[in-house]
């Protein structure tokens, strides 16, 4: 079972990997961890989700809790249902952005604090395990309840819309699930004209895999936003955590330029906040934070840790390159519709196009995220070292390595088994000679090294 238990959640394939028997075990492990045995339990649209919460809920109900079932929501909505019901943890059954089969479980203490490798999850794996073919015997009779907190999650979420403007605006949840949030949310404000797609949650995902980040899967949402004239595009992943925006123009808007866009909103109403960015962002965006009197915190990659982070520093708001963005008004916690609405308020603030906006942010020339597969990541690891000896480096995540007109970071994946490297500079030519440079570092050192 080992093989399911990643950095930050659990998952894999179905029934294969994860399955009802699994499933059950958890839910059982899970209740002896937590400091109480007041459950919250979502799930998605997956075809699998409802035999798998159902078997969480035999497991959580053996052991003894009190399980509160939410239905079929986003996890964001399950973080807000977690901090606003007082629960002791709450478990979604999802896998995010990946295919259709593949499934498994985030999970999450008392205020939506994540459980995660360094935390929780290798203690829930060995009680799991233990479970193995032995039917775990009840602490006390448990207890199982629904509850829907569509209605109140997203009146909290209206609280924060301001003085909302004329807008056009296509939004691709991709057969996920963020779909019914959305169409509620769009219904309290008839100054925004919604333009759906694919809104009907369906976990076959049968026009793309709902994950933003892979530019096949925005296509039709850049096509739609230029045919109906949208101010704006937004495209959701499976379980609505993350997002990514499309300009006027159909472009698409690098995920680390929304932090920044973002950022300069927060500080208008937060002078000197601290604002955590992942350490693979542009240099746009720490200077932004300075130029605007905050406090920029580089942090390593991972909503772990960017939560973490977060609430050491209390900082206001925190943006990953992968589309994740965390706010401590949802208490500190990752939220896509959220980010919709701060981006819709952004918009409703200024009088310049998206595009307009954004252009003003694109000093530097970046590669974006190039994932490789190799066989022997610290022979590469070294390798590089070697090479750039003399450049300044650190290893907050993985390795960058730094000079005044260029940097890059290489990392191995929390969640997938390959290398990411992302390389910023100055420049177009700077750019493609050292990526040229450290792909052939790679390449020599790992000759069975592949792009993915």
């Amino acid at each position: 079972m080992g093989e399911i238990f990643k950095a930050y959640d659990i998952r894999g394939s179905y029934p294969d990997e994860v399955n009802e028997d699994i499933a059950q075990r958890i839910g059982s492990a899970f209740v002896r961890i937590l400091s109480g045995r007041n459950i919250v339990l979502a799930r998605d649209m997956r075809v699998s989700s409802p035999a798998l919460a159902k078997a969480f809920t035999k497991g959580t109900l053996e052991a003894g809790a009190v399980i509160t079932d939410i239905g079929m929501t986003t996890t964001p909505m399950l973080y807000f249902a977690i901090i606003d019901g007082g629960f002791s943890g709450g478990a979604m059954v999802t896998a995010s952005h990946l295919p259709a089969d593949i499934n498994g479980f985030k999970l999450c203490r008392e205020n939506a604090i994540p459980l995660s490798s360094e935390h929780g999850l290798p203690e829930l794996k060995k009680l799991a395990d233990k479970q193995s073919g032995v039917k775990a015997k009840s602490v006390s009779k448990g207890e199982y309840k629904e509850r829907n907190f569509l209605e109140r999650y997203i009146d909290r979420l209206s609280e924060f819309v301001h003085k909302p403007k004329v807008l056009n605006i296509a939004v691709d949840v991709g057969n996920g699930i963020a779909g019914p949030e959305v169409t509620k949310l769009f219904e309290k404000f008839p100054e925004w004209k919604l333009i759906p797609m694919y809104m009907d949650p369906d976990g076959r995902f049968p026009h793309h895999v709902a994950n933003p980040l892979i530019k096949s899967n925005t296509t039709d949402l850049q096509k739609k936003v230029v045919e109906e004239k949208a101010d704006i595009g937004i495209a959701f992943d499976g379980d609505a955590d993350r997002c990514g925006f499309i300009d006027e123009k159909g472009q698409r808007i690098p995920e680390d330029l929304i932090t920044a866009l973002i950022a300069e909103f927060f500080l208008a109403e937060n002078p000197g906040a601290a604002i955590v960015y992942d350490l693979r962002s542009s240099r746009i965006v720490p200077e932004t934070i300075n130029r605007l009197g905050g406090k920029p915190i580089r942090c390593r990659v991972g909503h772990v840790f960017i939560k973490e982070k977060m609430r050491k520093e209390n900082a206001v708001f925190a943006g990953e390159l992968s589309g994740h963005y965390y706010y401590r008004d949802t208490g500190f916690t990752d939220n896509a519709v959220f980010t919709m609405i701060w981006m819709l308020n952004f918009l409703a603030a200024k009088d310049s196009a998206i595009s307009e906006l954004v252009a003003t942010l694109r000093k530097y020339h970046s590669t974006g995220e190039i994932n490789m597969q190799i066989q022997n990541k610290e022979s590469v690891f070294a390798a590089l070292e070697k090479h750039y000896a003399e450049q300044a480096k650190d290893y907050l995540d993985g390795l960058t390595i730094e000079n005044k007109s260029w940097w890059f970071n290489l990392r191995p994946s929390n969640t997938e088994p390959v290398i990411r490297l992302n390389m910023e500079a100055d420049d177009e030519k700077t750019l493609e000679e050292k990526k040229k440079e450290v792909l052939e570092i790679i390449s020599q050192t790992e000759p069975s090294m592949k792009i993915l």
